[in-house]
């Protein structure tokens, strides 16, 4: 083997080592699943501290907020699971009871923990198609 083949075989070795360790480090911080609540809590455990989409709708008359503050307290359900969230943080206009909502966090023993900008609500009437008259 000449001298030549072994600087492009040792080149081509630490290339493919340095792309495999960057495609790593990235996947493995930006790693995100997305669930509904259902699904996580069937197993809550198998989910602790891993980072979540939650898709699920705010049971009615369980938004809390602490007066004077932006500290929200919840609940999301889906399918007759229930999770207990908490929020820091300025919420959608159409974050209500009923909404459905996707929470970006991490699931701890003592409910979901939503991050900064976490929470998307949607109001399923404004996405519905207009109802047409049958004459």
């Amino acid at each position: 083997m000449t001298h030549r083949y072994i600087k492009i075989g040792v080149t081509s070795v630490v290339l493919v080592v340095a792309f495999a360790g960057l495609l790593w480090s990235t996947l493995r911080e930006g790693t995100e699943y997305y669930k509904h609540v259902d699904e996580v809590m069937t197993s809550p455990q198998d989910w602790e501290g891993k980072r979540l989409q939650l898709h699920g709708f705010v049971v009615p008359e369980s938004i809390l907020r602490k007066r004077d503050s932006l500290d929200y307290k919840f609940k999301v359900q889906n399918k007759g699971q229930v999770v207990e969230a908490s929020y820091n943080g300025i919420v959608p206009d159409t974050f209500k009871d009923d909404a459905e909502v996707v929470l970006k966090g991490r699931l701890s023993s003592d409910g979901f923990r939503v991050e900064p900008n976490g929470v998307m609500a949607k109001c399923p009437s404004k996405y519905e198609p207009a109802k047409k008259s049958v004459s």
